[in-house]
């Protein structure tokens, strides 16, 4: 879950982040980056199994950018974030209002009468304090309900700089203050730790965001050659991570 102070940081943050250029900021605007957040979203969805009558929650959807991705599956999309300005970014989307809702909410104090076929998210765990996020996303499915996200993998260079002490205040601004990354082992144990099951860590994603257009395909056939070598693998820049409830 996320304290108090935590909340009010990251909704300071999200007010930043409208204000500028959210998606150049990440990097998803890039002809690179939007191939990444394709490969990315197709990833979470397809681990989650979205398709028509599937229920879903989607946590710290900010702009909507991903929840457009799901969307598109024909799912049920209840679309939450903590900032009303990311999310007034994300209604101007005129995503179809039957099966997409969003709502400025912290996704754990969510009151609802059944659970989720899945709870899928891009980059938003690692904002949170795991542990009870873990607890309150596993309160919110199904038996057999799936967990489904992309996270920065801490072992990747730049993500690691990004995310060290000394250099986040002067390089980083874009980076918040109480974000961190996961290093995929750590994570695994998490999970088990809070009871889900079937538990997959899988690092992805070679193909930096500044990746000139010429460039693209040669890296992308590249990485994905890193992606099968043990070890080199542990570098790449993002965690795929699946994890399901039991059914008891």
């Amino acid at each position: 879950m996320t304290t108090g102070s935590k909340a009010q940081n990251e909704i300071d943050h999200g007010r930043w982040l409208a204000e500028h250029d959210p998606e150049d900021i990440w990097g998803w605007g890039t002809p690179a980056g939007r191939l990444r957040a394709r490969r990315r979203a197709d990833l979470i969805a397809r681990g989650a199994g979205l398709r028509p009558g599937v229920r879903v929650l989607e946590i710290g959807c900010g702009t909507g950018l991903f929840t457009e991705f799901f969307a598109g599956t024909g799912a049920e999309v209840l679309a939450v974030d903590i900032s009303e300005d990311l999310l007034e970014v994300a209604r101007r989307r005129r995503l179809p209002v039957d099966r997409v809702q969003f709502m400025c909410a912290r996704f754990e104090e969510l009151s609802l009468d059944r659970g989720f076929d899945a709870v899928i998210g891009s980059s938003v765990l690692h904002h949170l304090d795991l542990g009870p996020s873990l607890q309150a996303i596993r309160h919110l499915l199904k038996p057999g309900g799936i967990l489904s996200f992309a996270e920065p993998n801490m072992l990747n260079p730049q993500v690691f700089i990004e995310r060290h002490p000394l250099f986040l205040k002067k390089w980083f601004e874009y980076v918040s203050p109480d974000e961190t990354a996961f290093v995929r082992w750590g994570l695994k144990r998490t999970l088990a730790k809070r009871g889900f099951a079937a538990i997959a860590t899988t690092p992805f994603d070679w193909l930096h965001p500044t990746t000139p257009p010429s460039l693209i395909p040669a890296v992308g056939t590249v990485g994905r050659l890193l992606e099968r070598l043990p070890g080199a693998r542990e570098f790449a820049g993002s965690l795929y991570i699946r994890a399901e409830r039991p059914c008891e």
